[in-house]
């Protein structure tokens, strides 16, 4: 699912919401593959961490009509038509151009810098071919941008959106090393906020928008549902971004010297010392 995940990507310090958003990404890029059967004890070994945060993961998404569980085997990703993909683009592109204008209009300095550091880490990422990496920074960029339009409606309904955007074409741009080329259009639309240009950025945001449906997609690369013999492994960098991930958490609950939750929902409390067994007492002979 994912890679290497330095400061920037999740600032969760809860392991069940860090397992959910890289499954999301990964459906989105395609390194969780639609017809696939993913087992949630194979894939929290995989990640190294328990089987609880990955299995509550893969519910949600049932729950959010994502994948669908296979009795006896585990969760396997919906495919998704051509034509649910264009439904999706156009839902898109009625509520994420005019609420990201109205964000625009909103946005103050703090607001430019907060969302500049992001656009750096899409930068990064799509510098190192970091697909899963790429698509979290993304994720965050434009709905923390959304969110100054000051509409949480539309901004939930945008995320709901982006979980059910399929874009299989990433990995082959990243492997060609051309990706940077898109991520730098959101360091072009924070330049058009800063300097008002609403034209400018309007224009921006539906050509970074038809991205999703052109060569970010790649819709022949959507292979077919099939029910393979054993469960499916996702490809990609995913351990190597639960791995950093889980010890930034528990590193930074340990620097805190918090007890709450481990990041996997288990409570870190000190161990108590069991009390001393008495020895039994020796018996008086009988007089």
């Amino acid at each position: 699912m994912a890679p290497d995940a330095p400061a920037g990507p999740l600032q969760r310090t809860n392991l069940r919401e860090q397992v959910l958003a890289l499954v999301r990404q990964s459906l989105v890029s395609g390194e969780i593959r639609p017809g696939d059967i993913y087992s949630a004890a194979a894939l929290a070994t995989r990640l190294g961490v328990s089987s609880s945060p990955v299995r509550e993961a893969m519910l949600t998404l049932v729950n959010e009509g994502l994948m669908e569980p296979v009795r006896n085997r585990g969760y396997r990703v919906i495919l998704m038509s051509e034509h649910d993909l264009d439904e999706v683009y156009t839902m898109r592109l009625l509520l994420e151009v005019p609420g990201t204008l109205q964000a625009a209009a909103n946005a103050q300095p703090e607001d430019l810098t907060r969302l500049t550091v992001i656009a750096d880490e899409i930068e990064k990422a799509a510098r190192e071919g970091d697909v899963v990496g790429f698509l979290e920074a993304d994720r965050r960029f434009h709905l923390g941008l959304l969110q100054l339009c000051g509409n949480r409606r539309l901004v939930a309904t945008v995320a709901a959106m982006r979980d059910q955007t399929r874009l299989y074409g990433l990995e082959a741009l990243a492997e060609r090393g051309v990706l940077d080329n898109s991520a730098h259009e959101h360091h072009h639309m924070l330049e058009a906020i800063a300097r008002n240009d609403t034209n400018g950025l309007e224009n921006l945001i539906r050509h970074h928008l038809l991205h999703v449906r052109s060569d970010w997609a790649r819709p022949d690369s959507i292979s077919p549902a099939r029910d393979q013999e054993a469960p499916a492994e996702p490809k990609g960098k995913i351990v190597d971004h639960m791995s950093a991930l889980r010890d930034s958490v528990r590193a930074a609950k340990q620097a805190r010297g918090e007890e709450g939750d481990d990041g996997e929902g288990r409570e870190m409390r000190p161990k108590k010392k069991a009390p001393a067994k008495k020895a039994p007492a020796k018996k008086r002979p009988a007089s």
